[in-house]
Order: structure tokens, then C-alpha cells, then sequence
């Protein structure tokens, strides 16, 4: 846990990070989802606004806490054909980036890259994440946001997004 005049250590919010990208590897996608507040939200932007705001531009993905939890209990069942079986997905985390945040939140910024392979296919997502991470109550974190901003012009050849970022 941090006091308001401190923040905490980089290492810590390295394992919070690395943490989130091993239980989205490993499609624990309901646990993933835990990792959010109740007022936590999660957002993509569109590739061709990058710094749009959800009250004006298109986003790829605008959840709050409830559709978050339905969008990973939605993935991890048979009938999601575009991820069933799952794709093979493995995230580097790089450049993480710590800073006081506001309303007692941490803002932490990181670079990623995806690798996701499913089939014959092989995709690659490089971009930025953005988050407001809060101590919980055992002395770890929990997201308020996310934004993942991918850093491509466009989905192709990908054509879509059917994986959590």
C-alpha cells in the first residue's frame, strides 16, 4: 500500500502488470476482469483516432465493469467461435512509466506487444497502455482504466480484434 505523498515502487507495478498479462495468456479472463474496481472501465480506441475521447469518436472497445466481466465470461465459452479453441497469445510489457495520478490513483503508462497465434496465423498487436491503478485493501492494486492504444494504422492483416489487449 502507498500513502497519498508516496508512490509505490516501479517493481510493483511491474508484478501488478506482469500478473494481468499472465491470467489474459492464460484466458483466466473472469479473474482478469477482477483486477478492476467497480467503476473501472476499459478502453480501445479506434486505429485511425488514437486520441479520440469515447463522448465524441468510435472506439473498438468502451466497457465499464459490467460488460468487461460479460466480454471475458463471453470469450471463454464454446460458442465464441472467433476465440474457440483460444488463440495462443504471449504480451511483453516494456518502458513502464510511474506517476502520481489523480483522486489518489497511480498513473502508469507501458509499451506492448501481443503475439497471438491461432491456427496457421500468426498476428502481432504493438502498442501503449495507459492506466489509473489504486491500492486495494490487502496492499495490492485494482484498475480504475485502462486504454490500450494500438499502435497500427488499421486491423488489417489482423481484420479484427477478438482478444483482450
Amino acid at each position: 500500500m502507498t500513502s497519498p505523498a508516496s508512490l509505490p515502487e516501479r517493481a510493483a507495478i511491474e508484478d501488478f502488470l506482469y500478473r494481468e498479462a499472465e491470467l489474459l495468456d492464460t484466458w483466466r479472463l473472469v479473474e482478469w476482469a477482477e483486477l478492476f474496481t467497480d467503476d473501472g472501465t476499459y478502453l480501445i480506441p479506434a486505429t485511425d483516432t488514437p486520441d479520440g475521447e469515447p463522448h465524441n469518436t468510435l472506439f473498438l472497445v468502451y466497457d465499464d465493469r459490467q460488460r468487461l466481466t460479460e466480454r471475458a465470461k463471453r470469450l471463454t465459452k464454446k460458442t465464441a467461435h472467433a476465440e474457440f479453441p483460444h488463440s495462443k497469445t504471449r504480451r511483453s510489457i516494456s518502458n513502464v512509466r510511474v506517476a502520481r495520478g489523480a483522486d489518489g490513483a497511480v498513473q502508469v503508462s507501458c509499451n506492448f506487444v501481443v503475439h497471438r497465434s491461432r491456427g496457421a496465423k500468426m498476428d502481432i498487436f504493438p502498442g501503449h497502455s495507459l492506466y489509473a491503478i489504486v491500492p486495494d485493501e490487502t496492499g495490492g492494486f485494482r484498475i480504475r482504466s485502462k486504454r490500450a492504444t494500438l499502435d497500427i494504422d488499421a486491423l488489417r492483416p489482423q481484420g479484427k480484434l477478438s482478444i483482450i489487449l
